[in-house]
């Protein structure tokens, strides 16, 4: 059993596999770069938050669903380090390049190598190899529901059991991964639909299929319905945006294309040229996602990652059409293309794993300058700060440790456990349920960070006394990246009103 069990492990990792040896020692060599990479830097805002899911297990959480948190949690509960918690966006990177290799060359026998280059060139695609976020595991079982969705288009296939047990597990698990999994779950229904008709509605496969899903996800209802359905609540508010405007939509394109990389949109071509138009269908993985997040960014709402899964899924097309463009005259455009694409995937790393230095150097944002912040001063000192807070908690004998601004909470909530994170703000979040609100007159260890500078509170919307401790700098390849400010404040009057030092235009 055991040599079989290995046997059939074997077959489906060498289907995966890209025949070339050359490009399977690529794809080692970007991975080991991943690592190394994630050993050189702090955990950004998502990341910390999404740790901190693991650090406090549960069916699910305010602003997404639990998986993120769960598959952390047996590294987290060990106490493991930074750089081995990145292993995991590292393996569903990894795992996610090898499956659209596969769909690639199903859809077009050669069309492999190019999908894969168009993954390896996308800039923001090694980001979520580095950093584990809910789209870090939609990209993987996006392209996951993409082939198994392939394989169920196939008549005999529609019969086996097997295939529709696996698309309802794959199904529940993109539940449990980000709340627009339903996007995913829709383009399945478009192509299953197209291909074997409405009467597939009444497959009992299918309804075991969607049986699966729901149970699956039941975590996240169950937890939603313990907490008055307050995550719907908020992505729904979250989603709405305010009016809308072309010139959003238009900069959403620019970003998007920047991110991802434009060999991506070859998928077009790609799509048009298969000769079987069912095929086209899957298309819907892309089509519906982003034009979705394309509307709602007229409104001013979303993230360049959000885009991540569709354009995962598009990328089988965009190696059918980048391999035709290779042989023909479009062959210098492509390759001119993938020189500036690599240098930015270059770019990216080298500049957020030194803090943007040199070209940034000075930039320790405060009230006195008008630069704008460094956005990649965000990467480095937190566990410093975090492991100074919690020396300094311990010795002014503070239970807690208090920030002004929610994205602030995270990396010093991640680094400075177990101290209690408390958010100083009239904002409902994942911190209010997991310590609540600073009471009425207790007192905290309040940490201030240059790149988002706050007036210390004081008075009626703010502490009775604080009284400064340490402050601590940043620092760079010899350059200043940011500085941390630590005081121990007392008697809080429990009325939040946090004030932006830049703003109010004075020092701190």
């Amino acid at each position: 059993m055991g040599n079989s069990v290995l046997g059939l492990f074997s077959s489906f990792l060498s289907r995966l596999l890209p025949a070339s040896a050359q490009w399977r020692w690529a794809l080692v060599a970007v991975s080991l770069l991943h690592v190394v990479w994630g050993a050189v830097m702090g955990l950004s805002v998502d990341e910390a938050h999404y740790a901190l899911y693991a650090a406090h297990l549960a069916w699910s959480y305010f602003d997404h669903p639990p998986l993120v948190g769960w598959v952390q949690w047996p590294l987290v509960a060990l106490d493991a380090p930074v750089v081995v918690l990145r292993l995991v966006p590292g393996v569903l990177w990894l795992a996610t390049v090898l499956l659209v290799y596969r769909i690639a060359d199903l859809l077009r026998a050669g069309a492999g190598v190019a999908a894969m280059l168009s993954l390896l060139l996308a800039p923001l695609l090694h980001v979520l190899g580095i950093g584990l976020l809910p789209d870090s595991l939609l990209m993987l079982l996006s392209a996951a529901l993409m082939y198994q969705s392939m394989v169920l288009m196939q008549s005999a296939a529609q019969h086996v059991w097997r295939h529709w047990l696996v698309l309802g597990i794959l199904l529940g698990l993109a539940g449990l991964s980000k709340y627009t999994a339903i996007f995913a779950a829709l383009a399945v229904a478009a192509c299953l639909i197209r291909v074997h008709g409405w009467q597939v509605l009444r497959s009992a496969k299918l309804w075991a299929s969607v049986a699966i899903a729901l149970v699956l996800v039941l975590p996240v209802a169950y937890w939603n319905w313990q907490n008055q359905w307050i995550s719907f609540t908020y992505q729904a508010k979250h989603g709405a945006g305010s009016g809308w405007q072309a010139l959003h939509l238009a900069q959403f394109l620019i970003v998007q294309t920047l991110a991802f990389g434009p060999l991506l949109w070859w998928g077009w071509s790609g799509g048009r040229s298969l000769a079987s138009g069912q095929l086209r269908w899957l298309l819907g993985f892309f089509l519906i996602p982003f034009l979705v997040f394309a509307v709602l960014s007229g409104g001013g709402t979303g993230l360049p990652h959000w885009t991540a899964p569709a354009w995962v899924a598009l990328a089988p097309f965009a190696g059918v059409g980048l391999a035709h463009a290779l042989q023909t005259d479009q062959r210098r455009w492509v390759i001119g293309l993938m020189t500036v694409q690599a240098l930015l995937c270059i770019a990216l790393p080298l500049m957020m794993a030194s803090g943007g230095m040199p070209f940034m150097q000075g930039r320790v944002a405060n009230a006195q300058s008008s630069d704008p912040p460094n956005p990649f001063a965000d990467l480095h000192g937190w566990d410093l700060a975090g492991a100074t807070a919690l020396r300094l908690a311990r010795e002014q004998g503070l239970s807690s440790v208090s920030v002004q601004n929610w994205t602030l909470g995270s990396r010093i909530g991640w680094y400075a456990r177990p101290l209690k994170i408390h958010v100083l703000e009239d904002r409902f979040d994942q911190f209010d349920l997991w310590a609540g609100d600073l009471p009425a007159g207790a007192s905290t260890l309040l940490v201030d960070w240059s790149q988002m500078s706050y007036a210390v509170p004081s008075g009626a919307h703010g502490f009775a006394q604080c009284a400064p401790l340490a402050q601590q700098t940043v620092t760079r390849l010899g350059f200043t990246l940011a500085e941390f400010r630590f005081s121990a404040c007392t008697g809080w009057s429990g009325n939040p009103q946090p004030k932006l030092l830049h703003d109010l235009g004075n020092t701190p």
